[in-house]
């Protein structure tokens, strides 16, 4: 290796960024690692888990997802986000139905907490994930709309509606994707109505799910 010049060549030399300047540049990617064994995790698809005691959801690699899905661990601290994705084409969600859950926007998930031991609905919005407080028969008319809420694994599937040009679209999802959901209209939102560029991010996604999910074959009765 060789030395650095002597004298003012030396001078004239790139030094660190010092004080506040150091903070204008660009910023190393931070390394994700699994939240159970810390190895690294090269792969933007990772799995994920839910921590049910923190409500938060974890990086995971792929053997850790796996020993947790062979487990089952349906009382542990973490569950495996599974990875199915359902449409329910004939279900009963209508306009009257959505008027009634008083939802200020045009998406809504709903997922079981295991800790509470009901059902709990969130919509995206500038301040992030927003829970909505339902009264009783909206939540019955929630439970009465799909057979899909019937087959909700707790904590890591949301049953997910979308309300646009006067049709309700319904799907079970991995929850994870809610939250991505979530995460990206708080990028774009502007103004009161999200501004185009929401709008447009929102098509893509549920194009998205569309494209992913199956037709539910559940019993109706």
């Amino acid at each position: 290796m060789s030395a650095l010049p002597a004298g003012p060549e030396r001078l004239r030399q790139p030094s660190a960024p010092r004080g506040l300047f150091r903070f204008t540049g660009p910023r190393p990617p931070r390394e994700e690692r699994c939240e159970l064994c810390a190895v690294p995790l090269p792969d933007e698809r990772h799995r994920h888990l839910v921590d049910v005691e923190n409500r938060a959801l974890a990086c995971a690699c792929g053997p850790c997802a796996q020993l947790l899905d062979r487990t089952g661990a349906p009382t542990g601290r973490f569950r495996t986000v599974p990875d199915r994705c359902l449409s329910d084409p004939e279900h009963r969600f209508d306009e009257q139905t959505w008027e009634r859950l008083r939802i200020p926007v045009g998406v809504v998930f709903f997922f079981r907490n295991s800790a509470l031991d009901r059902l709990v609905a969130l919509y995206p919005s500038p301040a992030g994930a927003t829970e909505s407080e339902l009264e009783p028969d909206s939540w019955q008319s929630v439970l009465d709309g799909s057979p899909l809420t019937g087959v909700l694994e707790p904590d890591v599937e949301a049953l997910l509606l979308r309300r646009h040009q006067g049709q309700v679209e319904c799907y079970l999802v991995p929850i994870d994707i809610c939250y991505e959901l979530v995460g990206r209209m708080r990028l774009t939102w502007q103004g009161f109505d999200g501004g185009a560029e929401a709008r447009a991010d929102l098509d893509a996604f549920f194009t998205q799910v569309r494209g992913r999910a199956r037709a539910f074959g559940g019993d109706r009765s």
